[in-house]
C-alpha cells in the first residue's frame, strides 16, 4: 500500500492531538491560575526503500506556557496571588508534593487551609496547614498566616505557619494529568524566601480565547486535508488493484 496512506495518518493523529490540547485550553480560559497547553509535533523522514522523500508527523515533548496570568483584586482574606516568578506547594491527590498558582485558598471542616479544588496547601514544615478557630485569618505577603483565635483579644495574634512557596527552575516544570505541576526530577523543591504573594487577589487564566479558537479552527481544517488525502491514497489504490486485475 502507498505509504502515503500512513504520512496522511499520522498527520491526522497529531492534529486530533492538538485539537484536545486547545480545546482544553479554552474550556480553562477562566480557571484561576491555569497555564495553557502547547501542542508540539515535528516532522520525522521516512527511511527505508529509495530515498526518504516523505516523513511523519511525531509528538515531541509536550510543554507548558508559565507566563503570568493577570492579577486581579478580590478583597478576600483568603486569595493569593504569586507576585512574580514562584509556585505554591500542595499535596496532590496521589500524596505526592506538587504545584500549583491557583491561589483561591479555603478551610475546610477538618480546619486544614486548601486550595479551590480542595488539595491541601503545604507550610513551611512540608506538612499540610492546619488553621485553629479562629475569628479571622491573615497572610502576609512572604507567605507568614497569623490568626485571630476565637475569644481572645483583637490584639492577640497567633503565628500559625507560612505557606510553602517554591521556585524551581521553568525549565524542569512540567503539567500533569490532574493539571498540577512537578519537577522531572521528582525533587521535593526547598522553600524559597525570596517569593513574594499578593494576599486579596488572585490569578487569571494565562489562556488568550482569541488565539485558541483561531487554532482550533485552523487545525480543523488542516484535518479535513489529511482525512481527503487518506481518501485519494484509498481510490489510487483501488485503481491501481484494477488495472492489475485487467493486465
Amino acid at each position: 500500500m502507498d505509504k502515503v496512506l500512513y504520512v496522511a495518518m499520522s498527520g491526522a493523529r497529531e492534529t486530533m492531538l492538538a485539537q484536545q490540547a486547545h480545546a482544553n485550553n479554552l474550556a480553562n480560559a477562566t480557571t484561576t491560575g491555569f497555564k495553557a497547553d502547547l501542542a508540539q509535533a515535528r516532522a520525522m523522514p521516512v527511511y527505508g526503500e529509495g530515498w526518504a522523500s516523505r516523513v511523519y508527523a511525531q509528538t515531541e515533548r509536550p510543554a507548558t506556557d508559565t507566563s503570568t496570568g493577570t492579577l486581579t483584586q478580590t478583597g478576600r482574606d483568603l486569595d493569593v496571588a504569586i507576585d512574580g516568578e514562584g509556585w505554591l506547594a500542595v499535596v496532590a491527590p496521589d500524596g505526592s508534593e506538587a504545584y500549583t498558582r491557583a491561589g483561591e485558598l479555603q478551610i475546610n471542616a477538618a480546619n486544614q487551609l486548601v486550595t479551590g479544588s480542595g488539595l491541601p496547601v503545604l507550610g513551611a514544615g512540608d506538612i499540610p496547614i492546619i488553621i485553629p478557630p479562629s475569628e479571622k485569618v491573615d497572610i502576609g505577603v512572604d507567605g507568614t498566616i497569623s490568626a485571630r483565635p476565637l475569644g481572645e483579644d483583637a490584639a492577640e495574634l497567633l503565628l500559625v505557619d507560612r505557606l510553602k512557596l517554591v521556585d524551581p527552575d521553568a525549565g524542569t516544570l512540567f503539567k500533569g494529568e490532574d493539571g498540577l505541576m512537578r519537577t522531572g526530577d521528582n525533587q521535593i523543591q526547598p522553600l524559597a524566601l525570596d517569593v513574594r504573594i499578593r494576599p486579596g487577589y488572585l490569578e487569571t487564566s494565562n489562556v488568550n480565547a482569541v488565539s485558541e479558537l483561531t487554532d482550533i479552527i485552523s487545525l480543523a481544517r488542516q484535518f479535513e486535508v489529511q482525512v481527503k488525502l487518506m481518501k485519494t491514497a484509498e481510490e489510487n489504490s483501488t485503481a491501481a488493484a484494477r488495472v492489475l486485475r485487467l493486465s
